[in-house]
């Protein structure tokens, strides 16, 4: 992939030497030698030519936590865009060991704050947030990470969280060669019952997990490596979600309506039942 690299890690990162023996003059050094490398850094993201079509979405808090992240160590390099949406843009990226990564970055004045809201409003994790836009973004933010983390513990296949810093997600990259992996709706689906059958228990396991994907479609599955994985678990809601029953309805009828087009006759209302079935005692 196109990359540069990014900057050279500090020899003490982030903040910690405020918690070494270090006189006033040694610690006035090292502040100023982060600045000028987080100064440095603005400048070669902002001068990159792959970002200058989407310069707006690097404000400097959004710059300042990328280059958190590169501090701590979980990205090393960039390379272009792979994606952009309304709320949020996603770029290529490697770690230290080479490996690909995605980076998504919520752009804060450009989110949906109505929409957001209706999913964060009510789930017992991000009460008392308020109506700032920028904490909604950032609680959203940290929202996808744990919904994530969360679903992986299931046994769903997700793309792996690995980081989160503000606006900034940095999880596992789904694709070869900085090519993103396609989504259901952009592959021949050879065999729609087995695939079927794949995503139904992937929503049980959430389910069972005590999440609901809350936008489920064939827009945010997508096949890597013979397998499927879901995406966007960003609007997930728990449960005890007030929405959570209507949002679940509409995840089954959209997941039964694309599978019945690929010619597998499937039914919201049996996905529905089969995904709240409870558990088998032990």
């Amino acid at each position: 992939m196109s990359e540069f690299d990014l900057v050279d890690e500090a020899d003490v990162p982030g903040d910690e030497w405020e918690s070494l023996d270090v006189s006033d003059d040694e610690a006035d050094r090292i502040a100023r030698r982060q600045d000028r490398e987080f100064l440095e850094f603005r400048k070669r993201i902002k001068d990159t030519e792959q970002f200058k079509v989407t310069d707006s979405v690097f404000d400097d808090a959004t710059l300042g936590a990328l280059y958190k992240l590169v501090q701590d160590g979980h990205v090393a390099a960039f390379g272009g865009p792979l994606s952009t949406g309304k709320e949020a843009n996603v770029y290529l990226a490697e770690n230290d060991d080479g490996g690909d990564l995605a980076v998504k970055i919520y752009r804060i004045n450009a989110s949906d704050f109505r929409a957001m809201r209706e999913y964060l409003d009510g789930d017992p994790r991000f009460e008392g947030i308020g109506s700032d836009k920028k904490k909604v973004v950032v609680a959203w933010t940290k929202k996808e990470f744990a919904n994530l983390r969360r679903a992986q513990a299931a046994g769903v296949r997700v793309p792996a969280p690995v980081a989160v810093q503000r606006n900034v997600l940095v999880m596992e990259f789904l694709g070869h060669v900085g090519q993103r992996a396609r989504r259901l709706n952009e592959v021949d689906v050879e065999n729609p019952e087995t695939a079927f059958e794949v995503v139904r228990e992937y929503m049980r396991r959430l389910y069972r997990a005590g999440l609901i994907h809350g936008d489920l479609s064939e827009y945010n599955v997508v096949v890597h490596d013979d397998a499927l994985y879901l995406l966007d678990l960003g609007q997930a809601v728990t449960v005890h979600h007030p929405n959570s029953r209507e949002f679940l309805e509409r995840d089954c009828e959209n997941v039964a309506a694309f599978f019945t087009r690929q010619g597998y006759d499937a039914a919201g209302e049996e996905l529905l039942e089969y995904v709240t079935e409870p558990e088998p005692e032990p």
